[in-house]
């Protein structure tokens, strides 16, 4: 009776992980092998206002799985994303594998798309998210079947390598990092807007944000998650929709956030321009193909103001945020204009 009993929480936890949720302070960065699971890095240095994104998605269509894969920076504006045939997520640990040409762990990232599209970075000094904390989706982490969940699981580090970027070679040693996870059922929302940053006077302060619309068989709301941690290492996190709900109004080139609970506020307000922005892709994964799908600043302006019990414990400016607004024919639209096809976005795919 005991193993019979055993052997059906096992399955019957097997299958609410593989429904995108997780236990209550559980770890959400192994895979959990749904339709999407998506894994991104940031870097930036405030000193030169340089900024370089790399992301590796991967989808699972009825054949097997596939990457969508990606490298950005800015000031140039350099992009480079493509299909990957092949895609792998850790289940015991955070780790993407496509092939030779996206590696990523918890300390180290290596991207090949190209000779002038290179990652080579080893990450010291880590701030992970606190253990104790619940995950970045707040209580919605532990809702089975959700369309998409989010965790930025590195609030901070140092980057120590170098990366080629059309004909630029950055070396990013020092550089600050960043990194997260997002996953979900069916790819990407019909609609969402995202946000992070870091450069701002004490370099221990990191602002991230992400919010859209969330669904469930019947169940659909729109939610915003909001995090920053604070200098001296505290983590203030709103987003839960009855305790602490998170207000947001988004443009393609404003944000502005305002959230509450009962002893905190957060007010973001965060501007950039769309002849700068990159359209970057997102999947469908049941296609295997990537579609333009978000509008992304890397040179962003975040304003960010924090109070407990209405006193100010601390503000900040940054030049160097990112800020993304989220839609498939939000993004098409936008391309269009810039005069491109639809498929613009992405290089051939990676034999």
């Amino acid at each position: 009776m005991i193993p019979l009993v055993r052997d059906t929480l096992t399955s019957l936890r097997r299958a609410y992980r593989a429904s995108g949720a997780d236990r209550p302070f559980g770890d959400p960065l192994p895979a959990h092998g749904v339709a999407m699971e998506g894994y991104f890095w940031r870097f930036t240095d405030p000193a030169t206002g340089r900024v370089v994104i790399a992301l590796d998605g991967v989808n699972r269509a009825a054949d097997g799985t596939w990457s969508t894969l990606g490298l950005a920076a800015h000031p140039t504006g350099f992009l480079r994303t493509t299909v990957h045939p092949e895609g792998h997520a850790e289940e015991d640990r955070l780790g993407v594998v496509s092939g030779i040409a996206f590696r990523g762990s918890s300390d180290r990232l290596h991207v090949d798309l190209g000779p002038d599209a290179r990652v080579d970075v080893a990450i010291t000094d880590p701030v992970p998210w606190p253990r104790r904390s619940v995950g970045g989706s707040s209580v919605f982490q532990s809702v089975p079947g959700l369309n998409q969940y989010w965790h930025p699981w590195l609030l901070g580090g140092s980057a120590r390598g170098e990366v080629t970027v059309g004909n630029d070679i950055w070396e990013l040693d020092g550089w600050s990092v960043y990194a997260e996870k997002n996953w979900g059922k069916g790819g990407f929302p019909d609609s969402w807007w995202w946000g992070q940053a870091q450069g701002f006077e004490d370099p221990a302060v990191c602002v991230a944000f992400a919010g859209g619309e969330v669904t469930a068989g019947p169940l659909r709301t729109t939610v915003t998650a909001l995090v920053v941690l604070l200098p001296g290492g505290r983590l203030v996190r709103l987003g839960d929709p009855v305790v602490s709900p998170v207000h947001a109004d988004v443009t393609d080139e404003r944000w502005s956030l305002h959230g509450r609970s009962a002893q905190w506020s957060i007010d973001v307000e965060g501007s950039g321009s769309l002849a700068s922005a990159h359209v970057l892709p997102v999947p469908l994964p049941f296609e295997r193909r990537n579609v333009p799908g978000a509008i992304e600043h890397l040179g962003a302006r975040m304003r960010v103001t924090v109070r407990r019990r209405g006193v100010v414990v601390w503000e900040g400016e940054s030049d160097v945020a990112a800020l993304e607004h989220g839609g498939i024919d939000r993004a098409r639209a936008e391309v269009t204009r810039r005069g491109h096809g639809p498929e613009a976005v992405d290089a051939p795919p990676l034999p």
